[in-house]
């Protein structure tokens, strides 16, 4: 016994910390995206309103500056044709612009060919083009689509927003398949012959049939470089396997980048003004990612993680993480967002926002 005593002794010596296994810790996983982007649209009527937004010390510093140390690279921005208010129309956005590339920003333009909201349920001719026939229509696509990209230079265009049911109805609508078509590669020509560089993304909301739509626009030969998608769980799929694998899905049949136009999830169910949220009820949420800071965290940077698994991911955007309660506590008109920010009620950065970091 005396033997292996001493051999104890010299195996202490000689291997210090033998006694005890010890783990070195492992260097977190990478999960690096090349497109970091929010869409921050909301911000210039934010900033008018004199709202304070604070970082993760509780300083009170511009979205701007937050979103640029939180390592986001790029910046998504609606396009409207002829707004009632000038918010989101060209002048705005031109001014808006000019300042996002002064921090550096990449540009993403989302054109929605209308005088306001475009999604799936809604896609109305601006009031301008209302009565023109379709031949001046497709001129009136690649007239004005090839000005702003002439103007703005993004790196990013669609061409249109969440057009399931196609664009500018009710000349556009995708069951009208022929018209539907032609208005797409108006404005994908207006594109390519204004601009070498910019890439050209058909934006498709939520996961289900998403290989039809894509495939349909691959029959008809329409020119574009990115599968963008919308992805929010209250609207779409509940199952982040599902999104997974359609992504993957996707990105193989295709042979595309692919990307994460919009997507979101609540730090709460609670209201911070007196209008009613979009997203409110548990039944909106996912298994396993409560409405907390943790579970908005967990949710976005699982998202993360499933872009950078995706073959040709590029990355994704956050949409509207400055929507918070601006216009006050009791307003009925304020944000419906609020708890879909990357802001709390005190308007102070959430942990979620480090699903921008660059690395």
């Amino acid at each position: 016994m005396k033997y292996v005593k001493w051999l104890f002794v010299v195996l202490f010596f000689v291997f210090p910390g033998c006694e005890e296994s010890t783990t070195v810790p492992k260097e977190p996983e990478s999960t690096f995206i090349e497109v970091r982007a929010a869409d921050i649209s909301f911000l210039p009527i934010i900033r008018n309103a004199g709202t304070q937004f604070k970082n993760a010390s509780g300083e009170v510093k511009d979205v701007l500056t937050i979103l640029k140390e939180a390592g986001c690279n790029t910046i998504r921005l609606r396009l409207w044709h002829s707004p009632e208010t000038a918010h989101s129309g060209l002048d705005e956005v031109e001014a808006f612009t000019e300042e996002l590339r002064d921090f550096g920003f990449d540009i993403w333009l989302t054109v929605h060919y209308s005088d306001t909201w475009a999604d799936p349920g809604t896609q109305t001719k601006p009031e301008a083009w209302k009565d023109l026939s379709f031949a001046d229509l497709k001129d009136s696509v690649y007239n004005y689509t090839h000005k702003i990209v002439t103007l703005l230079n993004p790196e990013y265009i669609q061409i249109g927003n969440e057009i399931n049911g196609g664009l500018l109805w009710p000349d556009g609508q995708i069951d009208n398949r022929s018209n539907f078509i032609e208005l797409l590669k108006e404005g994908s020509k207006a594109v390519r012959d204004a601009s070498a560089s910019t890439k050209i993304m058909m934006h498709y909301a939520g996961i289900t049939r998403a290989d039809w739509f894509y495939n349909e626009l691959k029959i008809y030969a329409v020119d574009d470089d990115v599968i963008a998608l919308s992805y929010y769980p209250r609207w779409h799929e509940k199952s982040l396997d599902v999104v997974r694998n359609s992504l993957t899905g996707l990105a193989n049949n295709f042979d595309k980048d692919i990307i994460l136009a919009e997507t979101g999830y609540p730090f709460t169910l609670g209201w911070n003004d007196w209008t009613n949220n979009l997203v409110g009820l548990t039944d909106h949420l996912i298994n396993g990612y409560p409405a907390t800071e943790k579970g908005q965290h967990d949710f976005i940077m699982q998202l993360r993680k499933i872009m950078h698994d995706t073959p040709r991911g590029l990355g994704l955007a956050y949409w509207a993480p400055e929507w918070v309660a601006y216009k006050g506590e009791e307003a009925t008109d304020g944000s419906p967002w609020e708890n879909m920010a990357l802001f709390d009620f005190n308007f102070q950065v959430l942990d979620a926002m480090e699903v921008f970091k660059d690395e």
